[in-house]
């Protein structure tokens, strides 16, 4: 039995995982959703306040309070970059890391310091006029993502702003993520290549890639198909 711990990305919950989840206990596994520290259930008015390396100790912090060993640790999104780090501190519980379409770490670099200008120069804005937040997408964000209208209108809604922190903040990594066994899933609607520094990486005999035919949220899109993925990888 493995234990899983999922991740969700940037202005999600440990909701976000429901269906997924109950994919991975019926087939016998634990599993440890988590919600972020400054995001969905556990947003409060320190939030603004909440960095990234507190989302590396609240990763931490499921697998060490739990006593969790055969660990197999997703993230999603920007939650690739905590649970990266998260994955290089735990030490022997780790069985798997699992990148869901994800941002993966790089050792003193933020999740934006990978942006052109351009882009940079919009999310400091966003930031600066919402308070230190980074606003959730709109509903039109999600078109040609293999999601439904109704499935879209529930994400918008439950959504909640990110901490601007967590973005900025830069990854501080304990061991070379090249060295830790890792799949990484690239959701093919959302580019058909993974990024540059993910190609890198897969060529680490450590390293697996994994694909699916959906959009870049596939624990609503084909949550089925990517139970199948971490139960593969696990």
């Amino acid at each position: 039995m493995a234990n899983y711990v999922l991740v969700s990305g940037a202005w999600l919950g440990a909701w976000a995982w429901d269906e997924v989840a109950e994919e991975l206990r019926q087939a016998g596994h634990g599993v440890y959703a988590v919600t972020l520290s400054g995001l969905a259930e556990r947003r409060d008015e320190a939030a603004a306040e909440v960095g990234q390396a507190q989302h590396v100790a609240d990763i931490v912090s499921v697998v060490e309070d739990n006593d969790l060993r055969d660990v197999v640790l997703a993230g999603h999104s920007y939650s690739g970059i905590p649970t990266g780090q998260a994955a290089g501190l735990i030490g022997d519980r780790l069985r798997r890391v699992v990148y869901v379409d994800s941002n993966v770490p790089t050792d003193g670099k933020s999740f934006v310091d990978g942006w052109s200008d351009e882009g940079r120069a919009w999310v400091e804005g966003q930031l600066a006029e919402s308070g230190g937040f980074w606003p959730p997408l709109a509903a039109e964000d999600y078109a040609g993502q293999d999601l439904s209208d109704q499935v879209v209108a529930t994400i918008v809604e439950r959504s909640t702003p990110h901490p601007g922190l967590a973005i900025t903040e830069p990854a501080k990594l304990v061991r070379p993520i090249s060295e830790l066994p890792t799949t990484y899933l690239k959701c093919l609607m959302d580019g058909a290549v993974p990024s540059t520094d993910v190609l890198e990486l897969l060529r680490s005999d450590s390293w697996e890639l994994a694909e699916l035919p959906t959009g870049h949220w596939p624990m609503f899109s084909q949550p089925a198909a990517l139970a199948k993925v971490l139960l593969q990888a696990g």
